[in-house]
């Protein structure tokens, strides 16, 4: 017989009632019954009831044991009465009543229990992952996780990308977010950066000629976590290609991300079944107030400046006089709600920040509240007939320049959908959002910039860079996005350096800057570049919508706290002198302040 077990916890059945076996694992829960002692044996596939009363030579044994000691059992099979079968459990019509039992390990008392799935703070989980770890949710959480890879990996293989790996220890770059630096001990002085992404080494792979790259791709950051987001590293499903359109890659990646959902999709559907939609950037902000719209909520943002203008409505004709905008929320059967529900929503704007949500309420077909007073009845009227709302709806107003009215407009329609019960549950909703603009003004420096990524295709190429108003340029620039939440960026490369020089001169950047900050890829470039694009879906992102988390770290191994602390390892931490000496570095202690 095998030394620690001959089946697995969650093997055995009624067939194997009479038979001597061995089992390890953890003691997850125990239960004495008047004398007879149950045991919940637990490993990494399942749970198997182990028995002993007070004639058992291992009931002392194993009743002295603390909950996550580690243990053998020896024992036999017995099948269970008809009245104490567990239906819940795989092997819930047996039990093994114990004859031999050896501690592998004895735990000491838990700083919190695994059985179970009672909340606990977030510092004692992270401390105790290697715990956490244990418990029935996390464990199929980083499962799935597994799976969803392995699912990813196969699918690009079976479109004909191969997997490459790229450098971990790379160049610094200046655009994007703040790089993690690797001092160099052999060259005094000088960094290394992880990469935030294997952006330009994908790019030379097409210069290479390898035509269909992919890689399961860590990325670091150091940028400050969001419940979407984790500090420090994520995993994207990384990928480009050679000789292709946007649509291409679109054709390439759809199929691949709808066949892992519907997979792991555990009973909701993944909608379009066909070709995922494809949402202009412009329309998105106007419809959604978002260019990561979740299409599961049906409620569309309408313009309705031209209502506001020359109205007489003091506040919104002075905003639309001024350039600014009025957009119109609407609120499908809140006029049954009472007025607390309208004072509520517009308390929670200037809580974000905001002047404040407009609104009219209908109930039984007669409009009320502020605007509908102040509009006019006929203004009114021709509002409510545009927004198409019936008897007993409501509609809210954000106004404001543009952004500052989108912005607000696309916070309130997630809102009202949550408040107003309305979005669609157990479906999975893709989109893509595409024609980004490949500029944009910047308030603060009062210069023209790269809206999005800089190294994009511009539609139009160098005729549009010639001869258009920057801020009307498009961009071969699209997202992919499911349920509100952005799981990728991607576009159609530029690989013509006159094209990019032209970019950048318009950003600002000199030549001479593009060749000093991105001499890798632009000499590339210079020798033979395919016209070539791709995306990368973020891995992390995409787990945490299967599972139904709302947060990263439920599907992440290790991750580190708001503050990119690891809690368990102790990172980061302090270095003695003598590693410091060897990198030439000397810590500069930051302002104290006050």
């Amino acid at each position: 017989m095998h030394s620690y077990r001959t089946h697995v916890c969650s093997e055995l059945r009624k067939a194997h009632v009479g038979e001597t076996v061995r089992l390890s694992g953890w003691i997850h829960r125990t239960r004495d019954h008047g004398g007879v002692l149950f045991v919940d044996l637990r490993d990494h596939h399942g749970i198997t009831q182990i028995v002993a009363d007070t004639d058992n030579p291992c009931f002392a044994q194993l009743d002295s044991l603390r909950s996550e000691s580690v243990v053998t059992v020896t024992g036999e099979v017995l099948a269970r009465s008809a009245d104490t079968v567990n239906g819940n459990l795989p092997t819930g019509e047996i039990e093994v009543v114990a004859r031999d039992v050896v501690v592998q390990s004895a735990a000491e008392e838990l700083p919190m229990p695994v059985a179970g799935e009672q909340e606990y703070p977030e510092d004692i989980r992270l401390r105790y992952r290697f715990l956490d770890l244990r418990r029935e949710r996390l464990h199929n959480n980083v499962m799935l996780r597994s799976a969803v890879i392995t699912s990813l990996r196969q699918r690009m293989v079976d479109q004909g990308f191969t997997e490459f790996q790229t450098p971990i220890l790379t160049a610094s770059s200046p655009e994007g977010a703040r790089d993690y630096l690797v001092p160099s001990r052999v060259h005094p002085g000088k960094f290394y950066a992880l990469p935030q992404a294997p952006q330009m080494f994908k790019q030379l792979l097409m210069v290479a000629g390898f035509d269909r790259y992919f890689q399961i791709a860590p990325c670091f950051r150091d940028e400050d976590a969001r419940a979407d987001r984790s500090p420090g590293e994520f995993y994207q499903l990384d990928l480009e290609m050679s000789f292709v359109t946007q649509e291409d890659v679109f054709n390439a990646l759809e199929p691949v991300l709808a066949g892992v959902f519907e997979e792991f999709a555990n009973g909701k559907t993944v909608t379009p079944s066909g070709e995922f939609p494809r949402i202009p950037y412009k329309e998105a902000m106007l419809k959604y107030g978002s260019d990561k719209p979740d299409l599961r909520n049906p409620i569309e943002i309408v313009d309705v400046t031209q209502h506001f203008k020359g109205s007489g409505f003091g506040l919104f004709d002075k905003i639309t006089a001024g350039g600014g905008t009025v957009r119109a929320i609407p609120a499908p059967g809140a006029g049954a709600n009472s007025r607390k529900f309208f004072d509520d929503m517009n308390n929670w704007a200037r809580g974000e920040g905001f002047a404040g949500l407009g609104y009219i309420n209908i109930r039984d077909g007669v409009p009320g509240g502020p605007i509908a007073k102040n509009h006019g009845e006929d203004g009114t009227a021709k509002l409510l007939e545009e927004l198409g709302l019936g008897g007993n709806d409501g509609v809210f107003f954000a106004a404001g320049k543009e952004s500052e009215a989108a912005k607000l407009a696309g916070a309130a329609r997630t809102r009202i959908g949550e408040q107003l019960e309305l979005i669609e549950q157990g479906c999975f909703k893709f989109c893509w959002i595409v024609d980004f603009p490949m500029f944009e003004y910047d308030e603060e420096t009062k210069k023209i910039d790269f809206s999005h990524n800089p190294f994009s295709m511009p539609q139009g190429e160098m005729d549009a860079l010639e001869n258009s108003d920057p801020l009307d340029i498009l961009a071969w620039q699209y997202d992919i996005v499911c349920n509100g939440v952005e799981l990728s960026s991607g576009a159609i490369r530029n690989h013509r350096p006159e094209i990019m020089y032209k970019a950048f001169e318009i950003a600002g950047y000199s030549q001479e800057d593009v060749d000093r900050e991105f001499a890798g890829m632009i000499n590339a470039f210079k020798y033979g570049a395919p016209p070539h694009g791709g995306s990368a879906p973020g891995v992390d992102r995409m787990v945490m919508l299967l599972a139904d988390e709302p947060n990263i770290r439920e599907v992440v191994l290790f991750p580190m706290n708001q503050k990119a602390e690891d809690l368990m390892m102790g990172a980061p931490g302090n270095v003695d002198m003598k590693q410091l000496r060897e990198l030439n570095i000397r810590i500069v202690e930051p302002p104290k302040q006050g």
